[in-house]
């Protein structure tokens, strides 16, 4: 029997759908507002500029073996209640969640996660053979559906994505549904929250994974420096846990993994709190802005408590992105990520969010 070399192609590893980002602003002449990649509207920390500019003349040497000097800086932001060994550091939060599933998932084991979501739950860790159950956020609110969960969880789920805010959503989980849940999830299941949108979240019972890490719980909080300190072009996120998983899942921690210049703007990001306030301020400023236009335009929308919003167009997804290109605004339709017919908007600066509304004015049947 001829074989070619299809036949020792892993069968799980088969041509299906595939994360793809946000487009970048095509080439042209007019004014184009990028409002569908959810990247920091003030740019990039100034701080983080000035400390990457600094190590340039160093990029001929090979940067730190380990991410020792960036978790000792975290150690710093979460003032000293977690120690540098509970950080895991990697090129973007995308391949802290690649590492995590390497660590943990074996061909035929049992991923949970809740569309509409980060696509890459389900791309990556396909990858690794694992069977990906998909229990959707509640209609019509995206609320996580607690009892289907619990109820989907089988010996072979080794791991359970929740994301808070959520990404398409804007939606978060309350700390009473938190509470409740991990507290009915097994012992030898790992929690992945997915926290890379906290800084933009102000309900008053908003949680972040901290204070069940501090118990002792298997979960690790995701983050990233793409967001808050506008650092999305350097690629680097970071997760936190118990010092047992974190310890664990280093062992497959490559040598030499982050880059020089990524190593010292998180580390100068992390030092410029003036901009974190200042990025904050206006996320929070133009999320009320967009919200009352749209309550003014009658476009329906979710509350968000992230830096984006998602909304029904009042077109089909695509013309309406089309038409929005037209008018200088790029936006994101986000079929992709599980939410059919649905389009996501960024939040800009004020100058953005003002074409923005222009836009739509211009727009609206």
């Amino acid at each position: 029997m001829k074989k070619d070399i299809t036949s020792i192609f892993k069968p799980h590893l088969v041509p299906k759908e595939v994360y793809k980002g946000g487009k970048n602003i095509p080439p042209t002449n007019t004014k184009i507002y990028k409002l569908s990649s959810n990247e920091n509207p003030l740019g990039a920390s100034p701080k983080a500029v000035a400390a990457m500019k600094a190590a340039l003349d160093k990029i001929d040497i090979y940067p730190d073996q380990t991410d020792i000097r960036l978790c000792e800086a975290l150690v710093k932001d979460f003032d000293g209640q977690l120690s540098a060994d509970q950080f895991l550091c990697g090129n973007s939060g995308s391949e802290v969640i690649d590492m995590l599933l390497r660590a943990f998932i074996n061909e035929g084991d049992e991923v949970i996660f809740s569309n509409p979501c980060f696509l890459p739950y389900a791309v990556f860790s396909r990858w690794y053979g694992a069977k990906q159950v998909d229990i959707p956020l509640l209609a019509p609110n995206y609320e996580l559906n607690v009892e289907g969960i619990l109820s989907a969880i089988t010996e072979k789920t080794k791991i359970i994505f929740l994301t808070s805010p959520n990404n398409p959503t804007g939606t978060y989980i309350p700390k009473s549904v938190m509470d409740d849940f991990i507290a009915r999830v097994p012992k030898n299941i790992v929690i992945v929250f997915d926290e890379v949108y906290r800084h933009f979240a102000d309900a008053p019972d908003y949680v972040t994974a901290l204070p069940y890490v501090l118990e002792g719980h298997n979960v690790i909080g995701l983050n990233s420096f793409s967001k808050t300190y506008g650092l999305a072009g350097q690629r680097i996120g970071y997760g936190y846990t118990t010092a047992t998983i974190a310890n664990y899942v280093r062992l497959i921690h490559k040598p030499f993994l982050l880059p020089l210049t990524s190593i010292e703007a998180a580390i100068g990001a992390l030092n410029d709190t003036e901009f974190v306030e200042e990025t904050v301020q206006t996320v929070l400023e133009g999320r009320k802005c967009i919200a009352k236009a749209f309550d003014e335009l009658g476009i329906k929308y979710w509350p968000s408590q992230a830096n984006f919003f998602i909304i029904d167009p009042p077109l089909p997804e695509m013309e309406f992105t089309d038409k929005m290109m037209e008018q200088g605004i790029m936006v994101r339709p986000v079929s992709q990520f599980g939410a059919p017919g649905k389009v996501r908007i960024t939040i800009g600066d004020t100058e953005a969010n003002e074409a923005l509304i222009r836009a739509f004015h211009r727009i609206i049947p």
